[in-house]
């Protein structure tokens, strides 16, 4: 077994060994949490909750600005998810939308404009050396949060890419665990965009 010697797998043992106990809460609540949206299941909303407070303290430590302002966000959308899905299962059989082309080229344009006011406050005025990839990182997020609340098919795509350009920036961090956790993430929202689009379509019927 002599990759295990390699400098790379050294590199993520050593991280490993410094993970701290909060990452390992957020990190299995946040397994938790997507698997449940996936499945639709109402109750990854309070599981949620946990999650973002846990690494609402973990990226602070980490310099991750962006990412500590998002989870106060995610907090908060984390209970109006929560009301909104509670009262569309009450009131309406047909809870996933979809968008068109163009208010995707409308989401676009907002996470781009959002992407630059951010890198721009976090470049001058914090002490982060990814304010970029942080920013991008934070918009993408947050418009897919809030798309996800709203019971929006695309808010998986968005997902996707976003949860493939956090990989790097965490194992950059020092943050091997949460890298992990959403390199599945990219598996888990792929999945669960399938199967979103798979209930839509099973509306479209109806």
């Amino acid at each position: 077994m002599l990759y295990l010697d390699t400098p790379i797998f050294q590199a993520i043992s050593s991280q490993f060994h410094q993970t701290s106990w909060l990452e390992w809460v957020g990190t299995i609540s946040g397994f938790i949490c997507i698997y449940l949206a996936a499945k639709e299941n109402i109750w990854n909303w309070p599981v949620s909750i946990i999650s973002v407070v846990t690494y609402s303290f973990v990226f602070y430590e980490n310099k991750l600005y962006g990412d500590t302002g998002l989870q106060l966000y995610f907090l908060a959308t984390a209970f109006y998810g929560w009301y909104f899905w509670l009262h569309k299962k009450q009131t309406d059989d047909k809870p996933i939308e979809s968008i068109t082309a163009k208010q995707w080229l409308f989401i676009a344009g907002g996470i781009g404009v959002l992407t630059f006011l951010l890198s721009f406050y976090l470049k001058r005025y914090t002490d982060t050396d990814v304010p970029y990839a942080d920013a991008f990182c934070t918009a993408m997020s947050f418009t897919a949060q809030l798309m996800m609340t709203r019971k929006i098919l695309q808010n998986w795509i968005l997902w996707v890419i976003v949860d493939i350009c956090y990989v790097p920036l965490y194992f950059h961090k020092h943050l091997a665990l949460t890298a992990i956790l959403y390199f599945v993430l990219i598996i888990l929202a792929f999945t669960g965009y399938l199967d979103w689009k798979k209930t839509y379509r099973e509306q479209q019927q109806h």
